[in-house]
Order: C-alpha cells, then structure tokens, then sequence
C-alpha cells in the first residue's frame, strides 16, 4: 500500500511539472512571440537597444538576443536566467509576467530559432479582444502606456487606441507611412498579416467587440 501511495504521488508530481511547462505552448515563433517581449520589455528606455547596449546587450534584433542564449539550454542562457526566479536582476522596473518567461524558456528549448509565421496567417478574425487587443498589447503598450504614454497616446485601453485611429496615426505608423514615425520602435514592421487584420477592424468601424 505504501508503495502505491509513493507511486501515485510521483505520478502526480510528473503530471503537474508537464502540465505546467506546457501551459503556454503554442507554436511559438520568434517574430511574433519572443522579439516583441524583447522589444518592449528590454530595448526601449535607453535599455539594451542598438543605441544603448547595456551591458554589452542590444536586445532588439535577433543577433542580439541570440549573444546571450544556448540553444536548447535554457538554464545556460544568461537573457533567460536574469528574468526568471522570485527576484529576476532583469527587467528592472517591473519583472515579466508568467507567459512570457515560458515562452523565452521553451523557444530557447526549441532550439532558439529565427522563425515567424508559424501558425500561419489568419485575417477572417479581427475582433477587438479576439486579435487587435492582444496585438497592440504585444507590440505598442511597452512604449504607450497610462504611465508612459509615448507620443500622447496610451494604447493600453481601447478608448486611448480609438484616439489613435481617430487622428489618423496608428494605420500611418505601422505601415511607415512618410511623415510618420515608423512603429514599433526600434525593431522590425509587423507582418503584412497583422497590419491586414487591424487594417479591416477599422475599416469595419473598428468595433468594441
């Protein structure tokens, strides 16, 4: 009886540390899931951007990235061992949130590859909640923010990401229109995908949905 009782306890010890590793295992891509965590968390603020390497890091391209990681090794990784644990070294203002660290982990996992369009390109769904907002989250909230709102626009509310499209800025800077700045900053135009499905969100009249 004892030894069923350890046994159980081991299985249910594997299951949970499988479960949980997994939580958040898409497939994941390096363009759309890991660079933007980078991106925003990491090189804006003078960090570890192309102007600023601190510590020797510019954490907004991949070869950058890729300075401080062993592919298939996380725990060789220094970019992954600053960010995670209950008191991470990096970032310092606020530490990543629980989705984020896992998506570095198990990217790194995955061999650390440059990949993108993984999941490939899906433009029929462009709700605001369903696409957009987990979209300009991703990308723009970083930067535009209520307490950073960079340019004067905080992105982090739908109201705030109307005033955006109401005065003809958002569409203008993320397809580097002349005469606006190019966004998100300091890293590479979104895909010609995501433009498309917030392109026909607002043509639809940009609905709360």
């Amino acid at each position: 009886m004892k030894i069923k009782i350890i046994f159980l306890l081991a299985l249910i010890s594997i299951t949970y540390s499988t479960c949980t590793s997994v939580a958040y295992n898409p497939d994941i891509c390096f363009q759309e899931n890991i660079l933007p965590i980078f991106v925003t968390k990491c090189s804006m603020n003078d960090c570890h951007n192309s102007a600023e390497h601190k510590a020797g890091y510019d954490l907004s391209t991949y070869e950058g990235i890729m300075k401080g990681v062993t592919p298939y090794h996380p725990y060789q990784s220094e970019v992954y061992n600053v960010i995670r644990g209950n008191n991470p070294s990096m970032p310092t203002d606020q530490k990543l949130d629980a989705k984020d660290i896992s998506y570095i982990k198990i990217w790194i996992k995955m061999g650390a590859k440059n990949t993108s369009n993984c999941s490939g390109c899906d433009t029929s769904s462009y709700t605001y909640s369903g696409r957009i907002k987990p979209l300009i989250s991703t990308w723009c909230v970083g930067c535009h923010n209520a307490g950073s709102p960079g340019g004067g626009y905080d992105l982090s509310t739908y109201s705030g990401l109307v005033t955006s499209i109401v005065s003809n800025r958002l569409l203008g800077t993320l397809n580097y229109s002349a005469g606006f700045s190019a966004m998100p900053k300091g890293s590479n135009k979104l895909s010609d995908c995501d433009i498309s499905a917030v392109t026909k969100w607002i043509n639809v009249g940009y609905p709360n949905n």
